[in-house]
C-alpha cells in the first residue's frame, strides 16, 4: 500500500526510501538530501517521499561516482527550490533478527534487508545451512554486519538487543495444501520462536510471516500473554504481499501506474478470508461486477496461483520476501520517527466482532498507534456480503491458534 502520495528520486542502491533517521555513532554513511514540492516523480518500490538520498558508503555506486553524482544534482536541486533543505544526516541503525533465515523466503528476505540504510546489524537464524547464507550476504558492501546463529542453543544470543524480529520459518505450501494444512507442524515452530523472542527481547516489534498467519499470531499473542510480556502494539500478522498483489493486479487491469495505486485489505490472510475493498481502491476507479469478483478471487488464490506454476518447487518466496522487507521497512521508518507510515497488517483489533483482524494501521516508535476505521465504512454490496462470510471461517482459524497454546502451555 502507497504510504505517501509525495515522491521520490533516490541515487544509490538501497530499498530504503522516505526514511527520517536518528544519529547513532555506528553509522557514518553520508547522505544529502532536499525536501520539495515540485520533486521528481518516479517509483521507488517501497516508499515514496519528498527528497533526495545519496549514500556513499552504502551504494552499489564508487565514492567517486557517488560524489560526482552529489556534485551534479544536489545544486541544481537547490537552483530549481529556494526552499530546498540541503544538509548532512546520518542514518538510522537498528538492529534486526530474521527466523529462518535459510529458508526460501528468509534468504531473499534477508539480502533486502541487508540493503537498507536503516540496519546497523542482521542476525540470521536457522536450525540448519545458515552460516553459508550469512557468509555470502556478508560480502555486500552495505553497512549492516551480518552474523549467524545455528540451533536452538544460540537462539537466544541471536535475539539480544534486536528491535525487529522477522519470523518466516516453517514449511512452505505444497500443490494440494491449504494454510491450514500447515497448521500443526508451524505452530510448534512458532510457538517455540516466541517463546524466545519474549525471554530476550519482549520490548522487539514482531512480524509474523509463518503461515497459517490466521492461527499463527494468534498463538504468538498466547505465548506472550503467559509470559507475561504481550503488548497488542507490537505483535503484527504480514499480509503485505496481499496488498502488493492486490495493488499490481488492478494496475494491470486498468491500465495504471502503479506508484498510483493504494487497494487496502482487510481480514485475514487464507482464501476469502482476504477482502480486498476495490471500492476503496485510490485513485478512484469503476469496475464492472464482473471485474470485481475476478480480481477478487485471483488476489485471494495468487498464493495457489505460484505454487501451481512452480509445479511443487516451492511457493512464494520471492513476492513475500518483497512484501516483507517491504513492512519491515516501514516498521523501521516508523522506530525512527516517520510520522507518515501506514500498512495493512492482522493485528489485535476492535474494528470488528473478532479480536484479530487485517486493516490498515499507522505506526509509530511504540508500535500501532491508530487502527484506521474509515476503510470498513460506505463498502460495497459484494464487499459487506464478503466480510460476513469470511468472519466464520476467520473466527475459527483464531481460535484454533489460541486452543493451541492453551493446550501446550509455554516453557516457563
Amino acid at each position: 500500500m502507497a504510504t505517501t502520495s509525495a515522491r521520490t528520486f533516490s541515487i544509490g542502491s538501497t530499498v530504503s526510501f522516505g526514511s527520517r533517521g536518528n544519529p547513532l555513532p555506528q553509522s557514518k554513511p553520508f547522505v544529502a538530501r532536499f525536501t520539495s514540492p515540485n520533486s521528481l516523480a518516479s517509483f521507488s518500490g517501497l516508499k515514496a517521499a519528498t527528497y533526495v538520498n545519496c549514500e556513499s558508503e552504502s551504494s552499489f555506486f564508487g565514492k567517486e561516482s557517488s560524489a560526482a553524482l552529489r556534485g551534479s544534482f544536489v545544486p541544481k536541486a537547490q537552483k530549481a527550490n529556494q526552499k530546498s533543505q540541503y544538509g548532512l544526516q546520518p542514518v538510522a541503525s537498528y538492529k534486526v533478527t530474521i527466523l529462518g533465515a535459510a529458508g526460501g523466503i528468509g534468504q531473499p528476505l534477508a539480502l533486502l534487508i541487508k540493503m537498507s540504510p536503516l540496519v546497523s546489524a542482521l542476525n540470521l537464524y536457522d536450525i540448519a545451512n545458515v552460516k553459508g547464507v550469512a557468509a555470502d550476504l556478508s560480502h555486500c558492501n552495505t553497512p549492516s554486519q551480518v552474523q549467524d546463529f545455528t540451533g536452538a542453543s544460540e537462539l537466544g544470543n541471536c535475539l539480544k538487543g534486536v528491535n525487529v524480529v522477522v519470523i518466516p520459518a516453517g514449511v512452505p505450501r505444497k500443490p494440494g495444501m491449504t494454510r491450514d494444512d500447515l497448521f500443526n507442524i508451524n505452530a510448534n515452530i512458532v510457538k517455540t520462536l516466541v517463546e524466545a523472542v519474549a525471554d530476550n527481547c519482549p520490548d522487539a516489534f514482531i512480524h509474523i510471516i509463518s503461515n497459517p498467519v490466521n492461527s499463527t499470531v494468534p498463538i504468538a499473542a498466547e505465548v506472550l500473554k503467559q509470559k507475561g510480556v504481550y503488548d497488542p502494539k507490537k505483535l503484527f500478522g504480514v499480509t503485505t504481499l496481499d496488498v502488493v498483489r492486490a495493488n499490481t493486479f488492478v494496475a494491470q487491469k486498468k491500465n495504471l501506474k502503479l506508484i498510483d495505486v493504494d487497494v487496502p485489505v482487510v481480514g485475514g490472510h487464507a482464501g476469502i478470508t482476504i477482502l480486498p475493498l476495490l471500492s476503496k481502491t485510490k485513485p478512484s476507479v469503476n469496475f464492472t461486477n464482473e471485474e470485481v469478483e475476478q480480481l477478487t478471487v485471483r488476489i485471494q488464490n495468487a498464493g495457489t496461483e505460484v505454487v501451481e506454476a512452480k509445479a511443487g518447487a516451492g511457493s512464494a518466496t520471492l513476492s513475500m520476501a518483497y512484501a516483507a522487507a517491504r513492512f519491515v521497512e516501514s516498521s523501521l521508518r516508523a522506530l525512527a520517527g516517520d510520522g507518515d507510515v501506514y500498512e495493512c497488517s492482522f493485528v489485535q483489533s476492535d474494528l470488528t466482532d473478532l479480536p484479530f483482524f487485517a486493516s490498515r494501521i499507522k505506526l509509530g516508535r511504540k508500535g500501532i498507534e491508530t487502527l484506521i476505521p474509515s476503510d470498513l465504512s460506505g463498502l460495497s454490496e459484494y464487499e459487506e456480503k464478503a466480510l460476513e462470510a469470511l468472519k466464520p471461517e476467520l473466527k475459527a482459524s483464531i481460535e484454533k491458534g489460541i486452543a493451541f497454546v492453551q493446550k501446550q502451555p509455554v516453557t516457563a
